[in-house]
């Protein structure tokens, strides 16, 4: 073999290992700002690799507080958002800075506790109810204080109650600042009350001390939609996958996978997208639901 042949071949194996590298070493392909709560439910783990397998797109999950993941998204620092407050999201649409929101799906939000239970409010008319008896016992509430959608809920229901609860003034309200799985293990160890999804406190629950108090009331209802980052705002965004994933998200087929994830025989979310595919299986579903969104995008 002349030299030239030789130089050749180590130049074609250099590049051949080049090339492995840079394709192992792959960024995210798509940048999905999301929640603390939907990520510590363990969802994500059953349906993103099913995603990558089917289109080779690699998604990177940035989890963090409602709040935050819509201004990562304003600020064109993600793809797609899967989010939980609706009022936050349309006014995200409205600017300019989503192009429509898709329902997914829904759970519910629960009040949980130690077991003695020393506000009493199991049994409660509604969860303004409880919350006004947390705080007329003195009893420790342990509030996420991030801007998330869980937190956003949390202050509505304070609101509902004629309450504003001031961390600074009420030794007994306190603000972790952090997401949901670790506010809950915050909680727990405080034996303090706590709003969580429901969804992730199944996941955790074999951890925990806490126990479900109070749920089943309308305001509980927490649902989740999609929202593309827009395009025409940065430009630079992957819009193409990020529609690819709501189309896989909302088909019937992925919505059958949602309403099937469950832990220990409980179910931890309702499909939005698709709601028929729960024919037959109604009797699961909370009484307090109210009627499930339009699939169509809103904004």
């Amino acid at each position: 073999m002349t030299s030239f042949r030789k130089y050749a071949l180590l130049l074609v194996l250099i590049l051949v290992v080049l090339c492995l590298e840079v394709a192992c070493s792959r960024g995210p392909d798509l940048i999905l700002a999301t929640t603390t709560s939907a990520r510590d439910s363990g969802l994500y783990d059953i349906l993103l690799p099913r995603f990558e397998k089917e289109t080779g797109t690699k998604v990177a999950i940035v989890a963090v507080g409602t709040g935050q993941a819509l201004k990562l998204a304003e600020n064109g620092d993600a793809d797609l958002l899967l989010v939980h407050a609706p009022d936050r999201e349309k006014q995200f649409v409205d600017n300019g800075f989503g192009v429509a929101r898709i329902p997914i799906m829904h759970n519910y939000f629960i009040v949980v506790g130690p077991a003695a239970d020393p506000a009493g409010i199991v049994g409660s008319p509604s969860a303004a109810d409880a919350f006004r008896s947390i705080l007329k016992a003195d009893a420790l509430f342990v509030s996420r204080g991030d801007d998330s959608g869980t937190h956003m809920k949390e202050l509505s229901i304070w609101k509902a109650a004629g309450i504003t609860p001031d961390p600074q003034s009420l030794k007994t309200y306190r603000e972790t600042g952090q997401g949901m799985g670790a506010t809950l293990r915050i909680a727990d160890e405080l034996s303090a009350y706590v709003l969580c999804d429901k969804a992730t406190y199944l996941n955790y629950r074999s951890e925990l001390a806490l126990k479900i108090l109070f749920e089943e009331d309308p305001l509980l209802l927490n649902p989740y939609s999609l929202i593309a980052v827009n395009p025409d705002r940065h430009p630079h965004v992957n819009s193409h996958d990020a529609q690819r994933l709501i189309d896989w998200l909302t088909s019937a087929d992925v919505q059958r996978i949602i309403a099937d994830y469950k832990i220990k025989g409980e179910r931890l979310f309702w499909p939005d997208a698709h709601p028929e595919v729960m024919k037959g299986d109604q009797a699961s579903q909370p009484s307090t639901t109210s009627p499930s969104p339009s699939p169509k995008p809103s904004g």
